[in-house]
């Protein structure tokens, strides 16, 4: 295994340095995917890259996950095998990153993803809209495979991945965490799941868009939803998707 850390950032200046270097802690070299960014924030990464921290800057916000497909062909372009994917807001417990490393080396054709064990500090509006995309990936695997298909702490082998969004249309914004877990489980590459305890601190920054990210990831679940179809009426007369 050669894995990268990848750290999608948009606009969290006060973590993002915090998160890089923890992860360069643990030897793992860290790409940070800055997706347009403030100037103050931007020098802030500016001063974050060092050795074996490098930062991409994208010239305008394309979302997350178009954040993350960036760093996924740089992973490609330097023989990385792993991407280990952390958001950069420090709501993970990133000394579980040994956990998913270790995971990872036992099973490396598996998507590592951490579960998310959340406190009394979790916003209720966050576990409501979980339990309804848990119960639409139950609907789109026909199982229970999928624990939490939004956490964004979780190390992928890379090769699949890049089969996946080179080959089917995968959202690039809030809908990419969960849509490719539900694509890739589709071609059998499936998850193992690392208990891990999620933090909600006061006044942390959310970029998710209340109107605008409810309704792409409605329209990702109707896309799945009816690959779902497809794939269980190929499978009726024999044939693959």
């Amino acid at each position: 295994m050669k894995t990268l850390a990848l750290i999608p950032h948009y606009n969290h200046a006060s973590t993002i340095a915090g998160v890089a270097r923890t992860l360069r802690g643990f030897g793992l070299d860290v790409l940070i995917v800055d997706d347009g960014s403030s100037e103050a924030a931007k020098s802030v990464l500016a001063q974050t890259a060092s050795d074996g921290i490098e930062v991409w800057y994208r010239r305008h916000n394309g979302g997350k996950g178009a954040a993350v497909k960036t760093g996924l062909l740089y992973a490609e372009q330097r023989g990385y095998t792993h991407v280990l994917q952390v958001d950069a807001d420090a709501q993970h417990n990133l000394a579980d990153t040994a956990k998913l490393l270790a995971a990872a080396e036992r099973q490396p054709d598996a998507v590592v993803c951490g579960w998310p064990q959340y406190g009394g500090d979790a916003p209720k509006s966050r576990l409501y809209g979980r339990k309804i995309t848990d119960f639409w990936n139950m609907i789109h695997t026909w199982s229970t495979d999928i624990k939490d298909g939004m956490c964004g702490f979780r190390l992928y082998p890379l090769a699949p991945v890049l089969t996946v969004i080179r080959g089917e249309r995968v959202g690039e914004r809030m809908d990419f965490d969960t849509e490719i877990l539900v694509r890739l489980y589709w071609r059998g590459v499936k998850p193992v799941w690392i208990p891990t305890p999620v933090r909600y601190a006061p006044g942390g920054v959310s970029h998710f868009r209340a109107l605008d990210d409810n309704l792409l990831i409605s329209r990702m679940h109707a896309r799945l939803f009816f690959g779902m179809v497809k794939r269980r009426i190929a499978a009726l007369f024999g044939k693959a998707v």
